[in-house]
């Protein structure tokens, strides 16, 4: 199998995708991993390089600031277009980025091109769990306004990704809504519950935000709009909790000895806050695997990514998706 990884994409660019696509290089012989991005400078930063490991020019870089259709449609040559081209060329058969998330949606749709039956596609990024399993959530972010078919889809793929990536062989799924009776919520969630309740997917019904972190369910759906809210104030809390953390255990020697005893303890939740862990999120309804990264993944995160990619190729994850929509 062979993954493109966008070099030049992200906050630690390109630094931390070379050393994350060496590491993965290394560790999975069987994979091609191909760099994309500034030759050079990739090879001023490659101390050794593995045969599976390759280098594909690409003399642009979609940046951060850029607006994502005109940065598409101009920068023929970035480092996200090439790779997402060569997606759709058969040149290779997963992506990852860390860049530009508009940019790379964007690509997703006019460079990579939907799935047959997909009419939006959607970001599928995991949220912690107090288990320590994690949940699958979408949309969170890639459309900021849905239909009640578009959270139909959104659950039969996320439905598919649990089954095909993490190996769950019957992933219940939830729709955020403000109540779990299920004639409550928005005229967008009481039309999408009963198109839920006929999918072949095990409906737990509807799932309130306060109980997303209890591990309620496996896969959670809902619009780009609330879902990109929920997510970005679990990021939120979390980052306020670990200051506060810090704080309280830095008033004095007593607390700082307790915090020193505490370590480990606070070391391991905060692993299991942490979105490296995970990888990435795919963009799940695209003809081919495309999976965001976050922007500020450092190498370890890079080389999850690649491996979250290694596994959805090898259980056909795209395939299986295609199937289940063009059955319907």
């Amino acid at each position: 199998m062979r993954i493109v990884v966008d070099a030049m994409g992200g906050d630690h660019a390109p630094n931390s995708n070379v050393e994350g696509a060496l590491l993965a290089a290394k560790e999975w012989t069987d994979t091609e991993v191909i760099l994309v991005g500034d030759q050079a400078r990739i090879e001023g930063l490659l101390q050794e390089r593995p045969s599976n490991l390759k280098i594909v020019h690409a003399s642009e870089v979609i940046e951060a600031e850029d607006e994502p259709v005109k940065a598409v449609r101009r920068k023929k040559d970035a480092s996200m277009v090439v790779a997402g081209r060569m997606i759709r060329e058969g040149e290779a058969d997963a992506m990852i980025s860390a860049g530009n998330t508009g940019a790379l949606m964007t690509t997703g749709l006019l460079v990579v091109g939907r799935m047959n039956g997909i009419e939006r596609p959607a970001l599928a990024p995991m949220i912690p769990t107090l288990d320590g399993k994690g949940m699958l959530a979408l949309d969170l972010g890639a459309n900021m306004d849905s239909k009640p078919e578009h959270l139909q889809q959104y659950a039969l793929m996320g439905s598919l990704y649990r089954e095909k990536v993490h190996g769950i062989a019957k992933p219940r799924v939830g729709l955020l809504n403000v109540g779990t009776e299920a004639g409550k919520g928005n005229e967008l969630t009481k039309h999408a519950y009963p198109l839920l309740e006929e999918l072949p997917i095990h409906f737990v019904g509807n799932v309130e935000s306060r109980d997303v972190m209890n591990g309620v369910c496996d896969v959670l759906v809902c619009d780009g709009f609330a879902g990109n809210i929920l997510l970005k104030s679990i990021e939120g809390t979390a980052g306020a909790l670990f200051s506060l953390l810090k704080e309280q255990f830095g008033k004095s020697l007593k607390t700082k000895l307790a915090a020193a005893l505490m370590m480990p303890e606070l070391r391991s939740l905060k692993s299991m806050l942490d979105y490296k862990e995970h990888g990435g999120a795919p963009l799940l309804g695209l003809g081919g695997l495309v999976v965001k990264s976050h922007g500020s993944s450092d190498a370890n995160a890079v080389k999850n990514g690649i491996r979250q990619a290694r596994t959805a190729l090898q259980n056909q994850l795209v395939e299986s998706i295609s199937k289940e929509i063009s059955g319907k």
